[in-house]
């Protein structure tokens, strides 16, 4: 081997040297780019859950909060909300008493985690005009049914109470929980309406004329009693006045007239059988 054969071996070392890092970076840059692309994790948000789907089927496995791998291409991952959810509808109904009844009524539910799987498999991500909506429209006119328009109104409670358990045990059927219902109004009929406002006019009318009559008997009732205590006074003075006692009354007169004489005596002029007194003195003192 000449000095041109070990200079050229020499050249060859230098440049492969040169190229094993620009190779290796490469690589790496190439993996890098591989992994961004495949994108081989998930992220599961709070209130969240994660749906497994192996090549479009859906797996028995529910992931939580947090960061999982999948495998990419083979597993794709669908997040479920199972927060609480609000939903408000009116319904149409009728009562027991056959009154339509417009009602406006708010719900409160959520998915139940452990279940996020089934919910997505039987339901999909968009089940509430399918199943939300016409569970409460069928429970308000089967509950509804029961209560006349009136219990409707004065048993509010009672009815959202029997609204509220009726829709979660509809609900539970489709993994689906109730957390909470409320009746925001009632609206009847306008003669039905006006029947009720003249109802409670007349009730208030008859309460009114009700607490008039007891005010006049209690009244009456004292005056009786009043009356009865003074012919029972009079009747008691009546018995307790005496001989005895009118003879001591006319002394105890006498005794206070003499405590008011002065001692002088009336005068008396003339000569005649008839004598003149006068009182003139008397009656100056």
């Amino acid at each position: 081997m000449d000095e041109r054969d070990i200079y050229r071996a020499k050249e060859a070392m230098q440049s492969a040297m040169k190229e094993g890092p620009m190779r290796l970076a490469v690589i790496i840059g190439a993996i890098l780019i591989g992994f961004l692309f495949f994108h081989p994790w998930a992220m599961v948000g709070p209130g969240e859950r994660g749906i497994v789907l192996n090549f479009g089927a859906v797996g028995k496995d529910v992931l939580g909060e947090g960061l999982h791998f999948r495998i990419p291409i083979m597993q794709k991952v669908v997040l479920m909300d199972v927060k609480v959810q609000k939903t408000g509808t009116d319904a149409a109904s009728a009562s027991a008493d056959l009154q339509d009844v417009s009602s406006a009524v708010a719900l409160n539910y959520h998915i139940i985690p452990d279940k996020a799987n089934i919910v997505y498999q039987t339901l999909g991500i968009e089940f509430k005009e399918r199943i939300i909506d016409p569970a409460i429209q069928e429970v308000m006119k089967a509950v509804s049914a029961k209560y006349s328009a009136e219990e409707l109104i004065t048993k509010r409670a009672a009815v959202s109470d029997s609204i509220k358990e009726a829709l979660a045990e509809r609900l539970l059927a489709y993994n689906i929980a109730v957390d909470a219902f409320s009746i925001v109004s009632f609206s009847f009929s306008k003669i039905f309406t006006e029947a009720i406002e003249s109802k409670q006019t007349a009730e208030q009318l008859a309460l009114k004329a009700k607490r008039d009559l007891d005010r006049i008997k209690i009244e009456a009732e004292q005056k009786v009693t009043a009356a009865t205590a003074e012919a029972e006074s009079l009747r008691l003075q009546r018995v307790s006045i005496t001989p005895d006692l009118i003879e001591l009354r006319k002394i105890e007169a006498n005794l206070k007239a003499i405590d008011k004489w002065n001692g002088i005596l009336p005068q008396v002029t003339g000569s005649g059988a008839v004598p003149f007194i006068s009182t003139g003195e008397i009656e100056r003192r």
